[in-house]
């Protein structure tokens, strides 16, 4: 029996390209056509993907450029609203020292002038307790007068001389 190989099968021609005798056309249409290929890529393709890659680049670029400018911005408006809230906390400290001080002098005031009012209200409760005490001093020496001369009289029955209930009473005050 005779060899058969795996490229002839009966009745049938074997594969194109594993032909032997157009093997060779093979090879100088592929070099043909990868030339070809080569250069309509190198002419118009690889410019386009060229222009397109720097293109995003710019953009890229760009972008970021963007982004830095509007990153000192926002650094910029921060740095403002942290001056401005300080600024504002030492407005607010100062009018509320404004105020408090104002607070203090006038509730000094009212204090002076309550003060001066209760002054004035103690001078006549000392004046009217003085009148008092001087009527009631007045009023002691005839009130302990007329309860010696009494005590005198119910004690030994008669009723003791004016002068000297008067000497007595002086006599008590003076010790």
């Amino acid at each position: 029996m005779a060899e058969k190989t795996h490229t002839e099968v009966p009745g049938k021609k074997p594969f194109p390209p594993f032909e032997k005798e157009t093997f060779a056309s093979q090879l100088i249409w592929l070099a043909v056509f990868f030339i070809a290929l080569y250069v309509m890529m190198s002419r118009l393709v690889i410019p386009r993907i060229g222009g397109i890659i720097a293109a995003r680049e710019n953009s890229i670029a760009d972008d970021l450029a963007e982004a830095d400018r509007l990153k000192s911005k926002s650094d910029e408006a921060l740095a403002d609203y942290e001056k401005a809230l300080a600024d504002a906390r030492n407005r607010a400290h100062g009018i509320a020292n404004e105020t408090r001080e104002r607070h203090a002098a006038e509730a000094e005031t009212q204090r002076k002038v309550l003060e001066d009012k209760l002054n004035a209200r103690l001078a006549d409760a000392e004046k009217t307790i003085a009148g008092t005490k001087q009527a009631a001093m007045a009023n002691v020496r005839t009130i302990a007068s007329d309860a010696t001369k009494a005590i005198v009289e119910r004690l030994i029955g008669t009723a003791p001389t004016d002068k000297a209930v008067d000497e007595a009473i002086a006599d008590a005050l003076k010790r």
